[in-house]
């Protein structure tokens, strides 16, 4: 670690000077921890370093060690129902590279409203369950239902979507396919399911199957919930449907038992002739199944066999759904998203170091505690093998054996906060470093970086403790990505999230997973976390009264 140095015109060499190594490497240092030096690159005015700041655009600030583990990457999770909004954060605090190689982003985009951002209404989990004509659907929805009973829960049925009947469709009703896509208002679905994920009451309209119009009976009063079930035979069919939708199940019953269902359906409840039934079903109802159901069971979460009958599955589901539901709503967007579990000792630190009034002493003490939380958790997502050992008492013990390449990145200053414990759980890990750094009102940045060479065939841990707009994780994981980690060898750890951030990380770079402790409210007018906990490096390295310096009078 560099000692911490005075005043901004004690470090640099004069206007006309040549910048030596130690000036450079003093500077990069001096950057990162001063306050005043950072207002003169960002104001443009005279310093006593312009002379030096495209030289340290070489420097790169690295500490090394031995490493011994490696990481995991679940497949791929597409990110979907994000409010338009958080599309504006991604341009906030830094607009371009000064590092060969590495293409500059696109960062010309409408900041985010903090107050938009903050009302952003909370997220319901939608389930969708599909599966053929008789199959079980409805059955499986009310035992959902019934056991979630502590939970506001709506059913959305595909069949209140039909399309009404033309008059010359009315005429030949009876070879009119109701089993194929064309014969939903897949729009007038899309349209409701949307108001109710942002908050919104709806009206779903009853569909009568006699006169075959939706416009006879009163529309149903749908009010926003926690749990949206979006029940039909191809509610899997249309992409933008399936996007909405958290959880996806199929009920896969026999094709005898669904037709021995629909005969006694159609027959006691509709009044229908059983001949008509089957010619109903020989002529659409099973080519209509072959043709568009059944191929997207491939889209499927979970497949229930047995539909209603599969107790056992009914309550796995609705375990998860309970899990879920605990989560926060970034989580049910982002699948490699991960909030730790809060505990009354994990809000107790929070409640710490989010304190102002805390002195730097135990900031510094629980910040570390939470910490080791967080890179613990992080670590627990690493790829492991079984292994098998012999304890003291000659007796068997089968457990798993870590990985051995792993390597950790630390984003200077704040990241640097995270390597005690990383080190403290992976004894000789490397550690490399990346400096971030906005010069000026130009749009201008500098990068620092200094990698372990054989950094592609790691997985890495990047360590920054906020993630504020995203902007710099974004860079940092693009910098990374450029020099050959794969994105799905990135475990990114940080204490703290904005929602905006996580936004900007996850549509980027769905691959990557995210370890946080807690996820904040969002971003102020400065596009600072809120509540957040201040400049994190400043009060971790005791840095945050620098603007208070005086300089006293020679005696």
């Amino acid at each position: 670690m560099f000692p911490v140095l005075g005043t901004v015109n004690k470090l640099g060499p004069t206007s006309n000077s040549v910048p030596t190594c130690n000036h450079i490497m003093l500077l990069a240092f001096h950057l990162t921890t001063n306050r005043r030096a950072r207002v003169h690159i960002r104001k443009g005015l005279h310093s006593p370093y312009q002379t030096s700041i495209h030289v340290i655009n070489r420097i790169s600030l690295y500490n090394s060690a031995n490493l011994r583990f490696d990481s995991a990457r679940s497949p791929p999770m597409g990110s979907k129902s994000v409010v338009d909004l958080i599309e504006a954060s991604s341009g906030v605090h830094y607009s371009g590279f000064h590092l060969d190689g590495l293409e500059p982003r696109n960062t010309e985009v409408e900041q985010p409203s903090t107050s938009a951002a903050e009302s952003v209404h909370k997220q319901p989990f939608v389930i969708g369950v599909a599966g053929g004509a008789a199959s079980g659907k409805t059955t499986v929805c009310d035992m959902i239902i019934e056991q979630l009973h502590d939970q506001r829960v709506v059913l959305v049925n595909q069949d209140s979507f039909y399309n009404n009947l033309t008059e010359e469709e009315l005429a030949r009703v009876h070879e009119y396919n109701f089993d194929h896509p064309d014969a939903f208002d897949t729009e007038q679905l899309l349209c409701a399911m949307e108001k109710l994920k942002h908050g919104q009451a709806v009206d779903i309209p009853k569909y009568d199957f006699k006169s075959y119009k939706n416009n006879v009976f009163p529309a149903r009063r749908v009010n926003p919930s926690d749990v949206i079930i979006l029940e039909g035979i191809l509610i899997f069919h249309d992409l933008r449907v399936r996007e909405l939708m958290n959880m996806k199940i199929f009920v896969d019953t026999d094709a005898d038992v669904r037709l021995a269902r629909r005969i006694r359906r159609d027959t006691v409840e509709k009044g229908r002739d059983i001949g008509m039934v089957l010619d109903q079903y020989s002529k659409f109802v099973k080519p209509a199944f072959d043709d568009f159901i059944l191929p997207t069971k491939k889209y499927a979460d979970i497949i229930i066999p047995r539909g209603g009958d599969n107790h056992v599955a009914i309550d796995l589901i609705v375990q998860h759904i309970r899990t879920k539901l605990g989560q926060h709503d970034l989580c049910k967007i982002y699948p490699n998203l991960y909030v730790i579990q809060s505990t009354f000792q994990i809000r107790g630190m929070h409640t710490l170091i989010r304190d102002a009034q805390t002195t730097k002493h135990d900031f510094v003490f629980y910040a570390d505690r939470l910490i080791r939380l967080v890179v613990e958790h992080g670590l627990g997502h690493l790829p492991f093998t079984e292994k098998q050992v012999i304890t003291p008492t000659e007796s068997v013990y089968s457990g798993v054996d870590f990985c051995k390449r792993l390597c950790g990145v630390s984003v200077i200053r704040s990241g640097e906060s995270m390597e005690n414990a990383l080190r403290a759980c992976c004894k000789g890990i490397k550690i490399g470093k990346i400096l971030i750094h906005r010069e000026g009102d130009n749009g201008q940045q500098l990068i620092y970086e200094k990698l372990p060479k054989d950094i592609s065939d790691r997985h890495v841990l990047l360590l920054d403790p906020v993630l504020g707009t995203g902007n710099s994780a974004v860079q940092a994981i693009s910098l990374l990505i450029q020099k050959g980690v794969p994105e799905s060898n990135i475990i990114f750890l940080n204490l703290i999230s904005a929602p905006q951030g996580v936004h900007v990380v996850c549509k980027s770079f769905p691959r990557i997973k995210i370890v946080t402790s807690e996820i904040d409210v969002g971003l102020n007018e400065d596009f600072r976390v809120i509540p957040g906990m201040g400049e994190f490096g400043d009060r971790y390295f005791g840095t945050d009264d620098d603007d208070q310096q005086l300089v006293a009078p020679p005696l």
